[in-house]
């Protein structure tokens, strides 16, 4: 479950992102918070893993109520004020919504968030690679929750990419690279320009196919130098 909070002086906003954030699993409200003063009074006594934060604000202004945070969480700016952009980024904020933003783009972000990089300190089998890590891909009017885990590869079909898992084959309309930029990178290696794998579901290698699941992956040509540092071989 992902507990998050809305600081937001809008009501309005409070009602767009709550509803956006019920048409998708694992979202779960701790409080709306209507000023940067009431989110910390709220932070004094619990913890959330996601904040969708205002900037411009009463009594506190978003940049600076993250500053005075030791240990942020995640954090996705929602804002009319495309100009703070660059200084979001540098507070390493998941991502920066302009408003009004459409759901599809709030999905996007989201997925960002989900799969961004844990704090150091907790050990490395529960980072990017955790099999646990998901991401919302939209298939027709619906979006499935998927396990970055149980996915065996991706492959380009056209104007949509199939993300073949270990249980579903899933269609979404979507761009190959973009799809793929929403991924973690060090789980999956493009082999060929239309398909991306996992790693650690390769059955096998032989010439120029791999096998995963009943599935036999080409290998082209520009990408067999990343299939050799796979195996070791230089």
């Amino acid at each position: 479950m992902i507990r998050y909070l809305i600081v937001d002086d809008e009501h309005i906003a409070h009602d767009i992102i709550k509803g956006y954030c019920d048409m998708l699993p694992n979202l779960v409200l701790q409080k709306n918070c209507y000023d940067a003063i009431e989110a910390l009074e709220y932070l004094n006594a619990g913890t959330v893993d996601l904040i969708f934060l205002d900037l411009k604000m009463p009594k506190l202004k978003g940049f600076e109520f993250l500053k005075t945070l030791q240990l942020p969480p995640k954090v996705i700016v929602t804002t009319a004020y495309q100009e703070f952009a660059l200084e979001g980024y540098e507070l390493n904020v998941v991502d920066y919504l302009l408003k009004p933003f459409s759901f599809e783009r709030f999905v996007k972000a989201v997925n960002k968030a989900m799969g961004a990089s844990l704090p150091p300190n907790i050990a490395k089998n529960e980072t990017a690679g955790n099999e646990s890590a998901t991401i919302f891909l939209r298939s027709g009017n619906k979006y499935i929750q998927v396990r970055i885990g149980d996915i065996l590869f991706v492959e380009a079909a056209g104007n949509f990419v199939k993300i073949i898992t270990s249980v579903d084959a899933i269609l979404v309309r979507e761009v190959f690279s973009d799809l793929l930029n929403t991924l973690p990178p060090e789980n999956f290696l493009q082999v060929h320009r239309s398909f991306a794998i996992a790693p650690k579901h390769i059955k096998s290698i032989e010439g120029n196919q791999i096998s995963i699941g009943d599935h036999y992956i080409p290998i082209g040509k520009m990408y067999k130098s990343y299939i050799n540092d796979l195996l070791g071989n230089r």
